[in-house]
This record gives C-alpha cells, sequence and structure tokens, in this order.
C-alpha cells in the first residue's frame, strides 16, 4: 500500500516537474488565467479532477 503512494505521489512530481521545466512561462499565463475563474467553478473543476484520478485508479486496478 505505501508502496503505491509513493509511486502516484512521484508520478504526479514528474508531471509537474516536466511542466515547470519545459513551459515555465506558459504555466505563468496558466495561473494567471486560474485567477479569473471564480473559487466555486476552481473546485468543482478539483472535484472533477479528483473523480477522474479515482476512475483511472479503479479501472488500471483491474475494476473492469
Amino acid at each position: 500500500m505505501l508502496t503505491h503512494i509513493a509511486l502516484a505521489v512521484g508520478l504526479v512530481l514528474v508531471i509537474e516537474g516536466l511542466v515547470l521545466a519545459l513551459a515555465p512561462s506558459r504555466m505563468e499565463d496558466i495561473l494567471k488565467a486560474m485567477s479569473q475563474i471564480p473559487h466555486e467553478t476552481r473546485r468543482l473543476l478539483g472535484l472533477a479532477a479528483l473523480a477522474l484520478g479515482v476512475f483511472l485508479v479503479w479501472v488500471a486496478k483491474g475494476a473492469f
């Protein structure tokens, strides 16, 4: 279980690191654009991303 959590955190850090390393100015543009989105909309986007992530992990673990 702990191995899976470490793997997941490591993969997130790899993806985030790639974005910051390859396109740092684009990330600034994205953050500026996100600051214009209302809090409730950002919260809903976060919940949708969370649900999609849980679904993908469920599928990857062989739920079907």
